[in-house]
Protein backbone atom coordinates (compact mmCIF):
# COMPACT_ATOMS: atom_id res chain seq x y z
CA UNK A 1 0.00 0.00 0.00
CA UNK A 2 1.04 3.81 -0.92
CA UNK A 3 2.52 4.92 2.50
CA UNK A 4 0.42 8.40 2.07
CA UNK A 5 -2.64 5.90 1.75
CA UNK A 6 -1.73 4.11 4.52
CA UNK A 7 -0.83 7.22 6.78
CA UNK A 8 -4.38 9.38 5.90
CA UNK A 9 -6.36 6.19 6.45
CA UNK A 10 -4.78 5.93 10.09
CA UNK A 11 -5.07 9.35 10.78
CA UNK A 12 -8.63 9.15 9.87
CA UNK A 13 -9.54 5.84 12.02
CA UNK A 14 -7.56 8.00 14.92
CA UNK A 15 -9.90 10.98 14.84
CA UNK A 16 -13.00 8.39 14.98
CA UNK A 17 -11.97 6.79 18.29
CA UNK A 18 -9.61 4.06 16.77
CA UNK A 19 -6.72 3.18 19.32
CA UNK A 20 -3.85 1.71 17.90
CA UNK A 21 -1.21 0.47 20.40
CA UNK A 22 1.82 0.09 17.64
CA UNK A 23 0.51 1.27 14.64
CA UNK A 24 3.60 0.61 12.39
CA UNK A 25 2.97 -3.39 13.50
CA UNK A 26 -0.40 -3.20 12.41
CA UNK A 27 -1.09 -4.48 8.30
CA UNK A 28 -3.94 -3.61 6.50
CA UNK A 29 -5.84 -3.24 2.87
CA UNK A 30 -7.49 -0.13 1.57
CA UNK A 31 -10.51 -1.58 1.39
CA UNK A 32 -10.81 -2.43 5.26
CA UNK A 33 -13.11 -0.51 7.40
CA UNK A 34 -12.75 0.33 11.44
CA UNK A 35 -15.37 1.49 13.13
CA UNK A 36 -15.03 3.91 16.44
CA UNK A 37 -13.84 2.98 19.78
CA UNK A 38 -11.99 -0.22 18.52
CA UNK A 39 -8.34 -1.01 19.78
CA UNK A 40 -5.96 -2.75 18.24
CA UNK A 41 -2.96 -4.63 19.61
CA UNK A 42 0.14 -5.13 17.81
CA UNK A 43 1.46 -7.30 14.87
CA UNK A 44 -2.45 -7.66 13.15
CA UNK A 45 -3.03 -8.49 9.70
CA UNK A 46 -6.15 -7.07 8.33
CA UNK A 47 -6.92 -8.03 4.59
CA UNK A 48 -10.08 -7.64 1.87
CA UNK A 49 -13.58 -6.21 2.73
CA UNK A 50 -12.70 -6.59 6.49
CA UNK A 51 -14.70 -4.60 8.48
CA UNK A 52 -13.79 -3.99 12.20
CA UNK A 53 -17.17 -2.81 14.24
CA UNK A 54 -17.82 -0.68 17.27
CA UNK A 55 -15.81 -1.03 20.41
CA UNK A 56 -13.91 -4.59 19.26
CA UNK A 57 -10.83 -4.77 21.00
CA UNK A 58 -8.27 -6.60 18.11
CA UNK A 59 -5.69 -8.28 20.45
CA UNK A 60 -2.28 -9.28 19.05
CA UNK A 61 -1.34 -11.88 16.36
CA UNK A 62 -4.79 -11.90 14.28
CA UNK A 63 -5.58 -12.52 10.52
CA UNK A 64 -8.49 -11.43 9.67
CA UNK A 65 -9.62 -11.83 6.02
CA UNK A 66 -12.71 -10.89 3.81
CA UNK A 67 -14.65 -10.82 7.57
CA UNK A 68 -16.96 -8.91 9.85
CA UNK A 69 -15.84 -8.82 13.61
CA UNK A 70 -18.74 -7.49 15.49
CA UNK A 71 -19.60 -5.29 18.24
CA UNK A 72 -17.45 -5.47 21.07
CA UNK A 73 -15.72 -8.24 20.40
CA UNK A 74 -12.39 -9.73 21.26
CA UNK A 75 -9.96 -11.65 19.39
CA UNK A 76 -6.75 -12.84 20.49
CA UNK A 77 -4.08 -15.10 18.09
CA UNK A 78 -6.45 -16.01 15.61
CA UNK A 79 -6.99 -16.39 11.77
CA UNK A 80 -10.50 -15.65 10.69
CA UNK A 81 -11.56 -16.03 6.96
CA UNK A 82 -14.39 -15.25 5.14
CA UNK A 83 -16.34 -15.34 8.19
CA UNK A 84 -19.20 -13.57 9.82
CA UNK A 85 -18.75 -12.68 13.60
CA UNK A 86 -21.72 -11.36 15.98
CA UNK A 87 -21.91 -8.60 18.74
CA UNK A 88 -19.73 -9.69 22.38
CA UNK A 89 -18.32 -12.82 20.98
CA UNK A 90 -14.81 -13.57 22.55
CA UNK A 91 -12.34 -16.14 20.09
CA UNK A 92 -8.93 -17.39 20.57
CA UNK A 93 -6.33 -17.87 21.05
CA UNK A 94 -5.31 -19.89 18.44
CA UNK A 95 -8.38 -20.07 16.97
CA UNK A 96 -9.59 -20.76 12.94
CA UNK A 97 -12.76 -19.45 11.69
CA UNK A 98 -12.66 -20.78 7.94
CA UNK A 99 -15.05 -19.97 5.38
CA UNK A 100 -18.80 -19.48 5.63
CA UNK A 101 -18.45 -19.50 9.46
CA UNK A 102 -20.95 -17.76 11.12
CA UNK A 103 -20.97 -16.52 14.81
CA UNK A 104 -23.60 -15.38 16.84
CA UNK A 105 -23.60 -12.76 19.43
CA UNK A 106 -22.21 -13.50 23.07
CA UNK A 107 -20.70 -16.73 21.87
CA UNK A 108 -17.37 -18.32 22.64
CA UNK A 109 -14.39 -19.80 20.69
CA UNK A 110 -11.29 -21.04 22.45
CA UNK A 111 -8.43 -22.37 22.53
CA UNK A 112 -7.55 -24.21 19.17
CA UNK A 113 -11.63 -24.33 17.48
CA UNK A 114 -11.69 -24.78 14.42
CA UNK A 115 -15.01 -24.15 12.70
CA UNK A 116 -15.82 -24.50 8.52
CA UNK A 117 -19.02 -23.49 6.79
CA UNK A 118 -20.73 -23.74 10.51
CA UNK A 119 -23.87 -21.73 12.06
CA UNK A 120 -23.26 -21.63 16.11
CA UNK A 121 -26.30 -19.70 17.42
CA UNK A 122 -26.27 -17.41 19.76
CA UNK A 123 -24.67 -17.40 23.53
CA UNK A 124 -22.91 -21.17 22.81
CA UNK A 125 -19.94 -22.02 23.42
CA UNK A 126 -17.33 -24.09 21.74
CA UNK A 127 -14.07 -23.97 24.69
CA UNK A 128 -11.23 -25.53 23.10
CA UNK A 129 -10.10 -28.42 20.76
CA UNK A 130 -13.18 -28.66 19.01
CA UNK A 131 -13.47 -28.88 15.07
CA UNK A 132 -17.08 -27.77 14.05
CA UNK A 133 -17.17 -28.58 10.15
CA UNK A 134 -20.32 -28.34 7.80
CA UNK A 135 -22.70 -27.81 11.04
CA UNK A 136 -25.56 -25.92 12.84
CA UNK A 137 -24.95 -25.50 16.66
CA UNK A 138 -28.32 -23.96 18.05
CA UNK A 139 -28.72 -21.23 21.05
CA UNK A 140 -27.15 -21.55 24.18
CA UNK A 141 -25.49 -24.93 23.88
CA UNK A 142 -21.95 -26.22 25.44
CA UNK A 143 -19.27 -28.39 23.55
CA UNK A 144 -17.03 -29.86 25.35
CA UNK A 145 -13.11 -30.36 24.96
CA UNK A 146 -12.43 -32.92 21.93
CA UNK A 147 -15.63 -32.62 20.36
CA UNK A 148 -15.83 -33.74 16.60
CA UNK A 149 -17.91 -33.00 14.15
CA UNK A 150 -17.12 -36.32 11.45
CA UNK A 151 -18.52 -34.71 8.55
CA UNK A 152 -16.50 -36.24 5.37
CA UNK A 153 -16.82 -39.82 4.88
CA UNK A 154 -14.30 -39.79 2.22
CA UNK A 155 -16.26 -39.29 -0.79
CA UNK A 156 -18.80 -36.39 0.04
CA UNK A 157 -19.42 -33.59 3.05
CA UNK A 158 -22.69 -33.81 4.79
CA UNK A 159 -24.54 -31.70 7.67
CA UNK A 160 -25.27 -32.53 10.70
CA UNK A 161 -27.28 -29.82 13.46
CA UNK A 162 -27.52 -29.59 17.43
CA UNK A 163 -31.14 -27.87 18.98
CA UNK A 164 -31.19 -25.27 21.27
CA UNK A 165 -29.84 -25.81 24.85
CA UNK A 166 -27.51 -28.75 24.37
CA UNK A 167 -24.63 -30.09 26.11
CA UNK A 168 -21.85 -31.73 24.28
CA UNK A 169 -19.52 -33.73 26.78
CA UNK A 170 -15.70 -33.85 26.20
CA UNK A 171 -14.05 -36.55 23.61
CA UNK A 172 -17.54 -36.78 21.40
CA UNK A 173 -17.75 -37.73 17.75
CA UNK A 174 -20.92 -36.55 15.87
CA UNK A 175 -21.11 -38.60 12.94
CA UNK A 176 -22.83 -36.54 9.43
CA UNK A 177 -25.67 -36.81 8.83
CA UNK A 178 -27.30 -36.41 12.19
CA UNK A 179 -29.63 -34.27 13.92
CA UNK A 180 -29.60 -33.72 17.86
CA UNK A 181 -33.15 -32.70 19.31
CA UNK A 182 -32.89 -29.59 21.55
CA UNK A 183 -32.17 -30.06 25.05
CA UNK A 184 -30.62 -33.08 25.30
CA UNK A 185 -27.29 -34.31 26.72
CA UNK A 186 -24.75 -35.89 25.35
CA UNK A 187 -22.30 -38.01 27.48
CA UNK A 188 -18.01 -37.41 27.23
CA UNK A 189 -16.75 -40.03 25.28
CA UNK A 190 -20.69 -41.13 23.17
CA UNK A 191 -20.33 -41.37 18.93
CA UNK A 192 -23.91 -40.30 17.80
CA UNK A 193 -24.35 -42.16 14.57
CA UNK A 194 -27.89 -41.89 14.49
CA UNK A 195 -30.45 -38.75 14.89
CA UNK A 196 -31.57 -37.76 18.44
CA UNK A 197 -34.61 -36.89 19.57
CA UNK A 198 -35.45 -33.54 21.83
CA UNK A 199 -34.70 -34.08 25.21
CA UNK A 200 -32.77 -37.30 25.11
CA UNK A 201 -29.80 -38.50 27.56
CA UNK A 202 -27.24 -40.56 25.42
CA UNK A 203 -24.31 -42.41 26.59
CA UNK A 204 -22.02 -44.78 24.26
CA UNK A 205 -19.40 -46.04 25.83
CA UNK A 206 -17.20 -49.17 26.35
CA UNK A 207 -18.19 -50.44 30.34
CA UNK A 208 -15.36 -49.50 32.16
CA UNK A 209 -13.60 -52.50 33.34
CA UNK A 210 -11.24 -53.34 36.96
CA UNK A 211 -8.48 -56.20 36.96
CA UNK A 212 -6.21 -55.37 39.62
CA UNK A 213 -3.86 -59.10 38.86
CA UNK A 214 -4.04 -57.32 35.00
CA UNK A 215 -2.10 -53.92 36.46
CA UNK A 216 0.71 -56.24 38.61
CA UNK A 217 1.26 -57.69 35.50
CA UNK A 218 2.28 -54.89 33.20
CA UNK A 219 3.37 -52.00 35.69
CA UNK A 220 6.98 -52.05 36.11
CA UNK A 221 8.52 -52.86 39.82
CA UNK A 222 11.37 -51.08 41.40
Amino acid sequence: MDKKLRKALIKEWKKNGVLFIDEDSVFFDENVKIEEGVTIYPNNHLYGNTIIKKGAVIKPNNIITDSIIGEECTVLASVIESSTVGKKVSIGPNAHLRPKSIIEDNCRIGNFVETKNALIKAKSKVSHLTYVGDAEIGENCNLGCGVIFVNYNGEIKQKSVIGDNCFIGSNCNIIAPVNVGSRSFIAAGTTITKSVEEGSFIIGRPRQEENKKLAEKYIKKD
